[in-house]
């Protein structure tokens, strides 16, 4: 008895040993898909870098090698977060997206501590509106201007709503989707610090607003993400989403729904290696355009943290079935002519896959955002019912 008693003993000692030794092997999260929404797409093909306009202002071009097809490319404009100008921060995501077929437009509406928050739409704007007339004959380029959608990150999401609100009047092409995803960085008003929404009501009803947001630091982008579609009142309830991304921590490496998720460095995309025009010479005998320094062109505390995180992210499956699949299923229900309630009832759309032990990673939660709330009718007024208004009833003391 007492030997059998020490084996136990023993055993039980060896297994807690090796459990100390030993780490417990999580299970892996799922992988990027091989082809479809999200997927690697033509990972043979070479994709062309390139930079046009001018090096203070101008836009980077990405798309696959060799003639477009007969029908142009769908044109992504990626518009990037306040302080991260360099395509390489997203350079996963763009691969993607060039692989996948895409014409992708990086405008570089920011010169580090040199524009206003309040100027970049208009820059953007200009710089699109420059670069697509740059590309309109280029037979490998070939955007196709029924087919735009509009990316935009933290602080390029807002200039994404403004863009699209814009685009008639600017002469652009008429996003057929707004993608703003984690959007951030909203001035309060006219005169504070962040991007000034213009009138988002202009957005054309045809376009497909979708703002996604994830459940870490949810809360400003939250209010932003609803902001935009409220304020995007000319685009029809049955045209929008809200979509929220879920962390999820059940196996390894855990998955973490971030401000700073969608960012995926890539170095094949750094920008220092793509050479923009440079800027032309200065006539000595004019004088330099004047220029004047404000606080809000420099990176506050925050923006400067959020930053960091952005140049060290790495591409995971939040980036490949949260962002990547659902901009890819958004942009061919938008090109397509599919509204949004076709989109969320898309099993695929919400779809995280699952862990390597077969276990449901965390679904996308998916909202339609209520239609704003009917304004009761004005009590009609003694000069239109050509009444007396009746006298105010006494109140006792």
């Amino acid at each position: 008895m007492r030997f059998t008693l020490s084996l136990g003993v023993a055993a039980l000692g060896l297994a807690a040993l090796i459990a100390a030794v030993v780490p417990a092997i999580a299970a892996a999260p799922p992988s990027q898909p091989a082809e479809g929404p999200g997927g690697v797409g033509d990972r043979a093909a070479t994709v062309v870098k390139r930079g046009l306009g001018k090096a203070g202002s101008g836009s980077f071009v990405f798309h696959k090698a060799g003639a477009a097809p007969a029908e142009g490319r769908p044109v992504v404009v990626f518009l990037h977060a306040w302080g991260a100008p360099n395509p390489q921060a997203y350079g996963s995501w763009i691969d993607h997206l060039a692989r996948t077929g895409s014409l992708v437009i990086f405008p570089r509406f920011q010169d580090l501590n040199r524009t206003r928050p309040s100027e970049a739409s208009a820059i953007a704007e200009r710089i699109l509106k420059s670069t697509l007339s740059d590309l309109a004959s280029d037979a490998d380029a070939k955007p196709d201007p029924k087919r735009v959608a509009v990316i935009g990150h933290l602080a390029g999401a807002p200039i994404a709503a403004n863009l699209a609100a814009d685009a008639a009047e600017q002469g652009l092409p008429i996003p057929r989707l707004v993608f703003a995803i984690m959007p951030g960085g909203i001035a309060s008003d006219a005169r504070a610090r962040g991007i000034v929404l213009h009138d988002l009501g202009r957005i054309a009803p045809e376009t497909l607003v979708i703002t996604v947001i994830g459940d870490r630091d949810a809360r400003a982008a939250d209010l932003a993400g609803r902001r935009l579609l409220r304020e995007a009142s000319g685009v029809p309830s049955e045209r929008k989403l809200f979509v929220r991304a879920l962390s999820d921590d059940h196996g390894f490496p855990a998955l973490a729904a971030t401000l700073t998720s969608p960012a995926g460095v890539d170095a094949a995309y750094d920008g220092s290696a793509i050479k923009l025009p440079p800027e032309p010479p200065r006539d000595p005998k004019q004088p330099a355009p004047p220029f004047k320094w404000s606080p809000d062109m420099a990176l506050t505390g925050e923006q400067t943290t959020l930053v960091s995180q952005i140049n060290n992210s790495r591409a995971d499956s939040l980036d490949y079935l949260a962002y990547w699949k659902t901009f890819d299923l958004a942009a061919a229900a938008a090109f397509g002519g599919t509204d949004a309630a076709g989109l969320k009832a898309n099993p695929r759309f919400s779809d995280m896959e699952r862990w390597a032990d077969g276990w449901p990673v965390k679904r996308l939660v998916v909202e339609t955002p209520r239609p704003p709330a009917a304004q009761p009718a004005a009590a009609p007024t003694p000069a239109t019912t050509g009444t007396r208004p009746k006298p105010a009833a006494s109140r006792r003391p």
